[in-house]
């Protein structure tokens, strides 16, 4: 059978085997109310722990009774009946359930960071410790800690055999250099930008507090668009060449149809979804963007461009007006950015660091002495006196799509598999040490029996302690299906989630065959055999009819799973869901999201839930730590020594290619073939040719 996969969409189209991708398997179907364990166990599940007594107070969360229906739709008889009879345990879940929906944001504790100085014995503990630190955590007193922050952006973190930059590492880094004696300031180096908004608003938060520390914070920005300068605006002082690239000029979003290219080939697409603004389909089979998803992706332009423009007006003490005055003039000399205050002056690289030697008040003979992002990472916090405190919290880490197993040889960290995350999520339930437990998602979806079975883990997990789940630059369809599963879902303002919806499909590739002369015969037996095998014609009227069933039933468990998991009726779930992708706020303001913010507010919530007072300070465990793999040692050296890490890279790609692995190609994700019993040759033929247009 073909393998459903859990997909944010508005981007990416999925294809797998013969079939488009469509989010939920069909899993077993939820037990109805009527069973003998809902009557004695129906609502004795909470996934809030009691708050402390200064706190206030919040309802505990309860669950839809219409989630649990396994029938498709209630009678007009049955509800009437249910009316009728006062049922008091039904007035009570109604009670329960609106109350849920009414905790707002500004209940949660803020997480807000809080600069302390040490005490005089935390200073001396402190020395202490610098003094007997390992050789590679010594830094001279007066250092400037300098990161480039430009490309990708992993929410992973990375072993010091991987390539690429860490979130979490770059937001630890911050925070030790706010606390280090020896740190006298931060350079960044800020160059393009292929992270999301959530990412980099994360980031931003950190610099915001950093600077209550009252060391400076300088930002260098050679290549800057909307991203970039939203980063480097939240610095004290912006610098630049006179001759760097800056394009403020505005947001785009754009969608791409393939369906020109389907029938000059001779690909008929075949495709069902469910969900009018699941737009996935729209890809293959339209040939220009439908009402539903034009909305849809205005919506987000406007929720971005808008922050864009209030967040960076107000940092630099303009008005919005006076911004988009600037946008719309299309500036790209960089001595009007100066002239109007938008940097700080033009310097080059040696420029600034001239500066900074001056600031910090050396000779100019002397040298500026500096530590990167890579080396200062392997400074332990507990080396500066940050190791927290003996109340631990578990954070696992779930980034990128989501399979259900992994190939021996596959690269560490490289997504989300299902068997690896279970283990964890066991780990932590069973475990007497951990108060609370943050899952940290950064997924667009993927295999949708993985994303099922942990949703189950994860409930198991909330059924004894509190699980936050914290969403970073998207957490949308498998992404969400994880994230729904916790007591409590923090997400950033622009993070990308929702896209509860539906999608399926198959190619109907007789045309093409006839084209080039490829023959394909198929002996079966059971009437529906050849439904995803005979890609040869299109289907037939029972076999399509059999299609959309099963993508009707898939997008029905999915809704009301996630009805189920935000005691939320399965109707007013209906109105958020369809397939429509939000941004955190909108999510939030809708019920599918409990509160706004990053990783340090997440943790205030699990404190609150745990009984923890807001004061304690507490540890932050790791259970995604990477330890390297063979291919990142390979990759790592060959990139190091012989400048041949791309090439490498490819051939790792090779070697451990398994079922299920992707190539991506402008927005469309082909689904490699080689491992199934039925492959079909012709298309790597489509790939390369879509590869070379």
């Amino acid at each position: 059978m073909s393998r459903l996969l859990l997909l944010h969409t508005p981007h990416i189209t999925y294809f797998h085997r013969q079939t488009l991708t469509s989010f939920l398997s069909n899993s077993k179907p939820l037990p109805s109310l009527s069973s003998p364990q809902f009557h004695h166990h129906r609502f004795s599940l909470s996934l809030f722990v009691s708050p402390p007594s200064p706190s206030p107070s919040l309802p505990l969360r309860t669950f839809s009774a219409r989630a649990f229906d396994s029938s498709e739709t209630k009678s007009k008889e049955e509800e009437e009946e249910a009316e009728k009879s006062g049922n008091e345990e039904g007035k009570t879940k109604k009670i329960n359930s609106s109350e849920s929906s009414s905790v707002k944001d500004s209940e949660y504790p803020s997480g807000e960071f809080q600069f302390e100085e040490f005490n005089w014995w935390k200073k001396f503990t402190v020395k202490l410790k610098m003094l007997t630190a390992l050789p590679w955590e010594r830094v001279r007193k007066g250092t400037v800690l300098t990161m480039n922050i430009r490309g990708q952006i992993s929410d992973q973190l990375k072993s010091r055999f991987s390539s690429g930059l860490s979130l979490p590492q770059i937001c630890e880094n911050i925070v030790k250099a706010a606390y280090d004696p020896r740190i006298s300031g931060i350079y960044l180096h800020i160059e393009t930008l292929s992270c999301g908004w959530g990412k980099v608003e994360e980031i931003r938060r950190h610099i915001f507090d950093f600077k209550k520390s009252g060391k400076f914070i300088v930002a260098y920005v050679p290549a800057c668009r909307e991203k970039e300068y939203y980063l480097a605006c939240a610095c004290e002082e912006i610098y630049a060449p006179s001759s760097a690239y800056f394009s403020l000029f505005g947001l785009t979003v754009q969608a791409s149809f393939l369906r020109g290219v389907f029938d000059n080939v001779g690909i008929g697409p075949e495709v069902q979804r469910f969900g009018k603004y699941k737009s996935a389909g729209d890809q293959l089979i339209r040939k220009t963007m439908s009402k539903e998803n034009c909305e849809m992706l205005t919506a987000l332009l406007e929720n971005i461009y808008g922050n864009w423009l209030d967040k960076v007006s107000s940092t630099k003490g303009k008005t919005r007006e006076d911004l988009e005055n600037f946008i719309n003039d299309g500036v790209y000399q960089v001595e009007r950015l100066k002239e109007e205050g938008w940097i700080t002056n033009i310097h080059y690289d040696d420029e600034v660091i001239s500066m900074l030697r001056e600031k910090l008040g050396l000779p100019k003979d002397k040298q500026v002495p500096m530590i990167d992002y890579r080396k200062y990472s392997r400074v332990r916090k507990w080396t500066l006196g940050l190791s927290g405190g003996k109340d631990q919290i578990a954070v696992i880490r779930a980034s990128g799509s989501i399979s259900r197993v992994r190939s021996p040889l596959s690269v560490s960290g490289s997504g989300i598999v299902g068997e690896q995350f279970i283990e964890k999520i066991r780990t932590v339930r069973e475990s007497k040490r951990y108060k609370a437990a943050i899952i940290r998602i950064d997924s667009p979806g993927g295999d949708a029996l993985a994303s099922d079975l942990m949703w189950r883990e994860i409930r198991l997990l909330a059924a004894s302690k509190p699980v936050i789940a914290s969403m970073s630059d998207v957490a949308a369809s498998g992404g969400y299906y994880m994230a729904m599963a916790a007591g409590t879902i923090v997400a950033e303002n622009l993070t990308l989630t929702g896209s509860i919806g539906v999608v399926t499909g198959r190619f109907n590739l007789g045309k093409l065959y006839e084209k080039i002369g490829f023959n394909k015969e198929i002996l079966s037996r059971g009437k529906y055999a050849e439904l995803l095998a005979a890609d040869q014609r299109p289907l037939r009227p029972d076999e399509a009819e059999l299609f959309a069933k099963s993508a009707q039933n898939a997008y029905m468990q999915f809704r009301d799973k996630a009805a189920f998991s935000r005691s939320m009726p399965v109707d007013k779930m209906e109105e958020v869901a369809q397939g429509r992708v939000w941004t955190g706020k909108d999510a939030a303001s809708r019920g599918l999201v409990d509160a706004i913010g990053g990783l340090s507010r997440a943790v205030a919530i699990a404190k609150l839930k745990a009984n923890i007072p807001q004061d304690t300070q507490v540890t932050l465990v790791e259970l995604s730590r990477p330890s390297p793999t063979l291919p990142e040692v390979l990759s790592g050296i060959g990139n190091t020594l012989v400048g041949v890490d791309n090439t490498l890279k490819e051939l790792l790609q090779e070697l451990t290619n398994s079922e299920g692995v992707q190539a991506r190609m402008d927005g469309i994700m082909f689904q490699r073939l080689e491992g199934y019993s039925y492959a079909n040759p012709i298309f790597a033929l489509i790939k390369d040719y879509m590869s070379s247009l």
